[in-house]
């Protein structure tokens, strides 16, 4: 008898560190592709109709158990010094064969200009200080040579150049990332954004 209590207190121990050390090589896969320095520069050069940006993702807080963490900063080619896009990414698995990426922003975005280059800059900072940009999570699903998704509907709010919602399309390869992101107005007409797709961010650099 007393055996069998020893069995069954255990049981619980066994299963808990099954499912911590359970792989998810989707998962894996993704946070490996995001990670990393990209440039439409390829893409600018062939057509005047996209700009020169760079973009860099840096994995930050890697001892958090929550999923992936990621500083994500956007800047002219022209001005990297100068940013115009500053954001933290949460990537996690939310049920079988659908990956989340919760946008958040940062409060003091200014504080951390560069920080791709030195992640620490984050280990002074918390995930309860960001502001989460509800609505505008991006949903992802593997192709298994990509993982392609976007944001679902109306509901990320945007009020840039007279719009009411912005819209993101997603594809995410080992070597590439394609955004494109676009606002509408309340007709449902663009008023920001690429018209004829989305930017070629190449890999530049892990």
């Amino acid at each position: 008898m007393k055996i069998l209590s020893v069995v069954l207190f255990l049981i619980p121990f066994a299963s808990a560190l099954a499912a911590h050390t359970e792989r998810d090589p989707d998962f894996d896969s993704l946070v490996v592709w995001m990670e990393g320095s990209f440039s439409s520069a390829q893409q600018a050069a062939a057509d005047s109709q996209y700009y020169h940006v760079d973009l860099h993702m840096a994995r930050i807080w890697r001892d958090r158990t929550d999923g992936a963490w990621f500083y994500v900063e956007q800047a002219m080619g022209s001005t990297p010094e100068a940013p115009y896009r500053q954001r933290v990414y949460h990537v996690q698995r939310i049920e079988e064969g659908m990956l989340e990426s919760i946008v958040y922003e940062l409060r003091t975005p200014s504080a951390v200009v560069g920080a791709w280059k030195e992640p620490s800059q984050f280990n002074n900072i918390t995930p309860e200080q960001l502001v989460l940009r509800r609505g505008c999570e991006v949903y992802l699903q593997a192709t298994g040579e990509s993982f392609v998704g976007g944001t679902h509907g109306t509901a990320c709010r945007s009020d840039l150049r007279g719009a009411s919602y912005a819209s993101s399309q997603v594809t995410i390869m080992a070597d590439r990332i394609v955004s494109w992101d676009r606002g509408f107005n309340a007709a449902d007409e663009q008023v920001w954004g690429a018209r004829s797709g989305g930017y070629v961010f190449l890999r530049t650099g892990k």
